[in-house]
C-alpha cells in the first residue's frame, strides 16, 4: 500500500471540453425521486387540543383517528404510517400520537413513554447499523423527525408539565412549539402570549428547532419565521365554498375562521416551514444531531462493558486471531466486526506503551 502526501493546496485546471460529470446534480435528483423517503411526526398535546385534525388540514387528506379518552391511566402512543404521492415523490409518514397526555392526576413521569419510544427508534437504527449485512438503503427509518407540541391556548404561560417535558426531549428531537385552537384566544393577546412562551423556554434554556439560516435561498425567510415562533394554529376538517374555491374553516356564531387565511391564524406558516421548505433539514438534523448523539453515547457504553469483560490475552505476532481466540474462549454468540477489532487492538497497542 502507497500513501501520497496531499497538499492542502489545490490548482484548479481549465477542461478542454465536456467530461460529464456536470451531470451529477441531475443524476443525485433522479435517484432521490426514485427513492422512497421517510418522515415521522410525534405530535404531543393535551387530549382534544386538535392534533389530529391539524395533521389532516397539514396534509390536504383524512387520517385515521385515534379514539380519544381521558381516563388511560398512562399516557399511550400509537403510530401508524401512510403511503402518500405527490407527483413523483413517493413519502411514507409515520404519525406518533400521544394519547392521555396530561390527563393523569400524577404527571410527574409523563414524559417516560415519549423518551422510551424516541430512544426505540434510535435503537432499532442502531442495530440495522451494526448488522454486518446492513440493508440501511432499505430501512424504514421510523426515527422522530420532528416533534409538533401543541401548547394549550389557556392560561397565562407553559405548565410545569410542558416544560419538564420539552426539556428531556430538546436532546433527542426536533421541538417545534405551535398554539393549539389559536382561535380561542382573542388576537390583541396572542402576541403577548406568545412572547411568554418563547421567554419561558428561553429562561428554562429548551432549545426548540431553529429554521436554518445558512441556506442563501432560505435564510431571509426562515430568519422571519424564527420571529413568528410558537405558531399559533387552528385545523379543520370541513370544507366550505367561497368565491370559486372550497377552503377550511371553523365556523362560530359570532363569524368564521379559514384555516389558510393569514389573517386568522398561523397555519399556512407552518405548513410552509414544516413541508415546503425545511423537511430534509429536519430529516438531517435527525441524523446528524439527535441520533448520533444517543449512537455515540450507546457505542461508548458497550465498549467499555466490553472492555471490561475482555482477558487481555494478546498473542503479540499475530494479534487478530489472538482476538478472534479470546472471543471463541468467551464463548459468545455474537460476531465482533472489523471496527470492534481495530478499537480493541488500539487499546493493546496503547497498554502496551
Amino acid at each position: 500500500m502507497i500513501f501520497l502526501w496531499q497538499d492542502d493546496d489545490y490548482r484548479a485546471l481549465s477542461l478542454s471540453g465536456r467530461v460529464g460529470f456536470s451531470s451529477l446534480p441531475d443524476q443525485l435528483v433522479k435517484k432521490s425521486v426514485s427513492q422512497t423517503f421517510y418522515f415521522s411526526i410525534l405530535c404531543i398535546g393535551e387530549t382534544g387540543i386538535g392534533k389530529s385534525t391539524l395533521l389532516n388540514s397539514l396534509f390536504n387528506t383524512s387520517f385515521d383517528d385515534p379514539v380519544s379518552t381521558h381516563f388511560l391511566p398512562q399516557v399511550k402512543l400509537t403510530a401508524q404510517t401512510y403511503e402518500l404521492q405527490e407527483s413523483c415523490v413517493l413519502l411514507k409518514l409515520t404519525i406518533v400520537n400521544t394519547m392521555g397526555f396530561g390527563d393523569q392526576i400524577n404527571k410527574e413521569d409523563s414524559y417516560q413513554p415519549i423518551v422510551d419510544y424516541i430512544d426505540a427508534q434510535f435503537e432499532a437504527c442502531l442495530r440495522e447499523e451494526l448488522k454486518i449485512k446492513s440493508s440501511l438503503f432499505n430501512y424504514h427509518d421510523s426515527r422522530i423527525h420532528v416533534c409538533l407540541y401543541f401548547i394549550s391556548p389557556v392560561g397565562h404561560s407553559l405548565k410545569s408539565l410542558d416544560l419538564v417535558t420539552m426539556k428531556k426531549l430538546d436532546s433527542k428531537v426536533n421541538i417545534i412549539p405551535i398554539i393549539g385552537k389559536a382561535d380561542s384566544i382573542a388576537k390583541s393577546e396572542l402576541q403577548n402570549f406568545k412572547n411568554k412562551i418563547m421567554f419561558e423556554l428561553d429562561s428554562n434554556d429548551i432549545q426548540i428547532y431553529q429554521f436554518p439560516t445558512d441556506d442563501e435561498i432560505v435564510s431571509e425567510r426562515n430568519a422571519i419565521m424564527n420571529e413568528h415562533m410558537p405558531f399559533a394554529v387552528v385545523g379543520s376538517n370541513k370544507k366550505v365554498q367561497i368565491g370559486n374555491k372550497m377552503v377550511r374553516v371553523c365556523q362560530y356564531r359570532w363569524g368564521t375562521v379559514e384555516v389558510e387565511n393569514e389573517n386568522h391564524c398561523d397555519f399556512v406558516k407552518l405548513r410552509e416551514m414544516l413541508i415546503c421548505t425545511n423537511m430534509e433539514d429536519l430529516r438531517e438534523q435527525t441524523h446528524a444531531r439527535h441520533y448520533e448523539l444517543y449512537r455515540r453515547c450507546k457505542l461508548e457504553e458497550m465498549i467499555h462493558r466490553d472492555m471490561a469483560s475482555i482477558h487481555f490475552t494478546f498473542d503479540c505476532v499475530n494479534p487478530i486471531q489472538s482476538i478472534h481466540r479470546t472471543v471463541f474462549i468467551r464463548g459468545e454468540k455474537k460476531s465482533w466486526c472489523f471496527f470492534d477489532c481495530c478499537f480493541v487492538l488500539f487499546c493493546f497497542v496503547f497498554k502496551s506503551e
